[in-house]
């Protein structure tokens, strides 16, 4: 098959991460695809990538949100046009609203057949015109996927779309615990962080990813392991969206809480940093409120992590209480710190979370996805692709 994999985006977001694994493992597969995406002059892919890519150059100038992902759609849908053209691909699939909706619009000028749609998960925009954009984008492609079984069910309870379930997965020669002690020391060392004992999250501050019980937790973790001086690193945050608003008041409460000289916004990293970060941690938290599937989670387990998240149902596909992670009630910053706790001050659960989240990782390989995702396009009865 010949596939174009469209993403919103270059930067580092599980959504971007998911696309070009995906389309990688496709090719592994002996599939001819293309990776497109928005960019800004100057940008590409924030990784290495083994498939050929088609990257559309928009620099965004509307200073009203709204507008700003309308001119976003007719950017990429022009960009796209060259692309698409004469019949190029046998699946156009897009990953995220925008590529779906640029995708969408050539659809129903009759230049390409078909759209693939996958929704990782549903955001809930109060403006109209970006609600009928994520509508569009989920009522009018041509096949619905998700990577998480709650997020079909609620596909179909809230729009009565039939979704198919398609697999994550995560690299595990990239994410991966170190090689050995010398290793890990020099991994700490590069990264300033001592013998502290060090939490990771990873997303950046954002109101879905649950960050003030985060740090809620982080704190109840320095008052209960004082001697072992606790920091957190706050790595990523690259997003389409301005949370300016959740960072102010995560600084605020951060202050009131006394903890703000314990905490490093490490920010936007490469990969090699990156995956540096996951072998330093001691702990990782993701108390996250809504989540497509939790991809950060699953590196973090391939990288020998002890896991600490919030019990969502995304999460529950994957993981389990006291045996690949502990979980706590979404918004529940005592509980957090609690489980952070637990994990600090029990060698024997952290060695049991670690051998649970390696038996977990076994079955998520992107090449199960890969081959998930050929079944998904081979659905189409009566079409072009449903002979390839």
């Amino acid at each position: 098959m010949k596939i174009a994999m469209l993403t919103y985006s270059v930067k580092p977001r599980g959504g971007v991460e998911h696309a070009l694994a995906v389309a990688e493992a496709l090719a592994q597969r002996e599939h001819e695809v293309c990776v497109s995406a928005l960019a800004q002059p100057g940008e590409t892919f924030f990784r290495e990538t083994a498939v050929d890519t088609w990257l559309v150059k928009h620099v965004p100038s509307e200073p009203v949100f709204d507008e700003r992902i309308l001119a976003m759609v007719a950017a990429y849908r022009e960009g796209l046009r060259p692309l698409l053209a004469d019949g190029a691909f046998d699946i156009v699939h897009a990953q995220d609203c925008i590529s779906a909706n640029a995708a969408l619009d050539l659809r129903d000028e009759g230049l390409i057949g078909q759209v693939v749609r996958t929704v990782h998960h549903v955001d809930e925009f109060i403006s109209p015109s970006l609600i009928a954009c994520q509508d569009r984008s989920i009522l009018s492609p041509d096949l619905v996927l998700c990577v998480s079984q709650p997020w079909i069910q609620r596909l179909a309870e809230e729009f009565g779309v039939h979704a198919r379930l398609v697999r994550n997965g995560v690299d595990c020669d990239r994410f991966r615990a170190p090689h050995d002690a010398a290793e890990r020391v020099a991994d700490r060392d590069a990264l300033g962080l001592g013998d502290r004992l060090t939490v990771l999250t990873v997303g950046g501050i954002e109101p879905r990813k649950g960050s003030l019980t985060l740090l809620e937790g982080f704190a109840g973790l320095r008052a209960q392991a004082p001697e072992l001086d606790p920091l957190l690193l706050i790595v990523g945050g690259a997003t389409l969206f301005d949370y300016r608003d959740e960072i102010d008041r995560f600084a605020a409460r951060a202050r009131q809480l006394g903890v703000s000289e314990h905490v490093r916004h490490v920010g936007t990293v490469t990969p090699a940093e990156l995956e540096r970060h996951y072998r330093a941690a001691d702990v990782f938290a993701f108390p996250s409120t809504k989540e497509g599937f939790g991809l950060v989670a699953l590196e973090a387990l391939a990288a020998g992590l002890p896991v600490v998240a919030s019990d969502i149902d995304v999460f529950l596909t994957f993981l389990a209480h006291g045996q690949s992670a502990l979980l706590c009630p979404p918004g529940d910053g005592a509980a957090l710190g609690d489980c952070l706790a637990r994990v600090a001050g029990d060698p024997a659960l952290r060695e049991r979370l670690v051998a649970g989240g390696r038996a977990v990782v076994d079955g998520y390989g992107w090449d199960t996805a890969a081959a998930a995702h050929e079944d998904a396009y081979r659905s189409f009865q009566g079409d072009p692709i449903g002979a390839l």
